[in-house]
């Protein structure tokens, strides 16, 4: 039996957020029929609007829907803390994605299958569908990550990706709990460490509802401490 939680930080996501339980709560029923263990475990990140109160309202619907409360930290941050979670509760696997709908669920099944041959699998937005400067970002992400760890990731960032534990643990330990860019420094040690990656273009939609709470000014106020971050991360490794 492998056990795997699927793990989303949410932030102001009312507008989303029961859409993203609906859609994904299906896959965890799913693998559970087929005598694994699956948990959908969504981090409420300090949302100011009805988050995390939709989410205690739909537990009594969908049973294997943990919402989990903690201060606001950020996008990295959080991921940190559900990883963690995810390792501390025994998982075997760990799927991430947002809690946006901008990823499909379907697409997950393909990544699944190929638990067993593969450390990681990662999602590339080949085609993404939410704005030319989120496409910048993304071209320019994958030059600094070429710069500071010398290695060529085809999407650093993407929030579609499934994780063995065993392979994962070592890595958090080299990533600072505060990091803004976590998925960004997993993806670049994996590939450093010659991990045996997957990689699987997928479908990236537009933001299916509210407003993205990062702004163009925000996510380059991220990069520049992200190339601080960068040296650190050098140094450990």
């Amino acid at each position: 039996m492998d056990k795997i939680y699927f793990v989303l930080p949410a932030y102001n996501e009312e507008a989303n957020i029961e859409n993203v339980i609906r859609q994904w709560h299906p896959i965890c029923e799913k693998i559970n029929s087929e005598g694994h263990h699956a948990e959908l475990v969504i981090a409420n990140d300090g949302s100011k609007d009805k988050t995390l109160s939709i989410m205690q309202a739909l537990q009594s619907r969908y049973s294997l829907l943990k919402p989990l409360d903690k201060h606001n930290s950020g996008h990295g941050a959080t991921l940190m803390f559900l990883y963690k979670y995810a390792i501390n509760n025994g998982a075997d696997y760990i799927f991430q994605t947002d809690s946006d709908g901008q990823t499909t669920p379907e697409e997950f099944w393909q990544m699944w299958e190929n638990r067993e041959r593969y450390d990681f699998q990662i999602g590339t937005r080949n085609e993404r569908k939410d704005g030319a400067n989120r496409v910048m970002v993304s071209k320019i992400l994958r030059l600094v990550v070429w710069m500071m760890f010398h290695v060529w990731v085809l999407d650093a960032n993407t929030p579609f990706r499934l994780m063995r534990t065993i392979k994962l643990k070592p890595i958090m330990d080299i990533i600072p709990n505060d990091y803004n860019l976590t998925n960004v420094a997993i993806s670049a040690i994996a590939v450093r460490w010659n991990y045996n990656i997957g990689w699987y273009p997928i479908t990236f939609r537009p933001r299916q509802g509210g407003v993205n709470s990062i702004n163009m000014r925000r996510i380059f106020m991220m990069g520049f401490k992200a190339l601080t971050d960068f040296r650190t991360i050098n140094r450990k490794l």
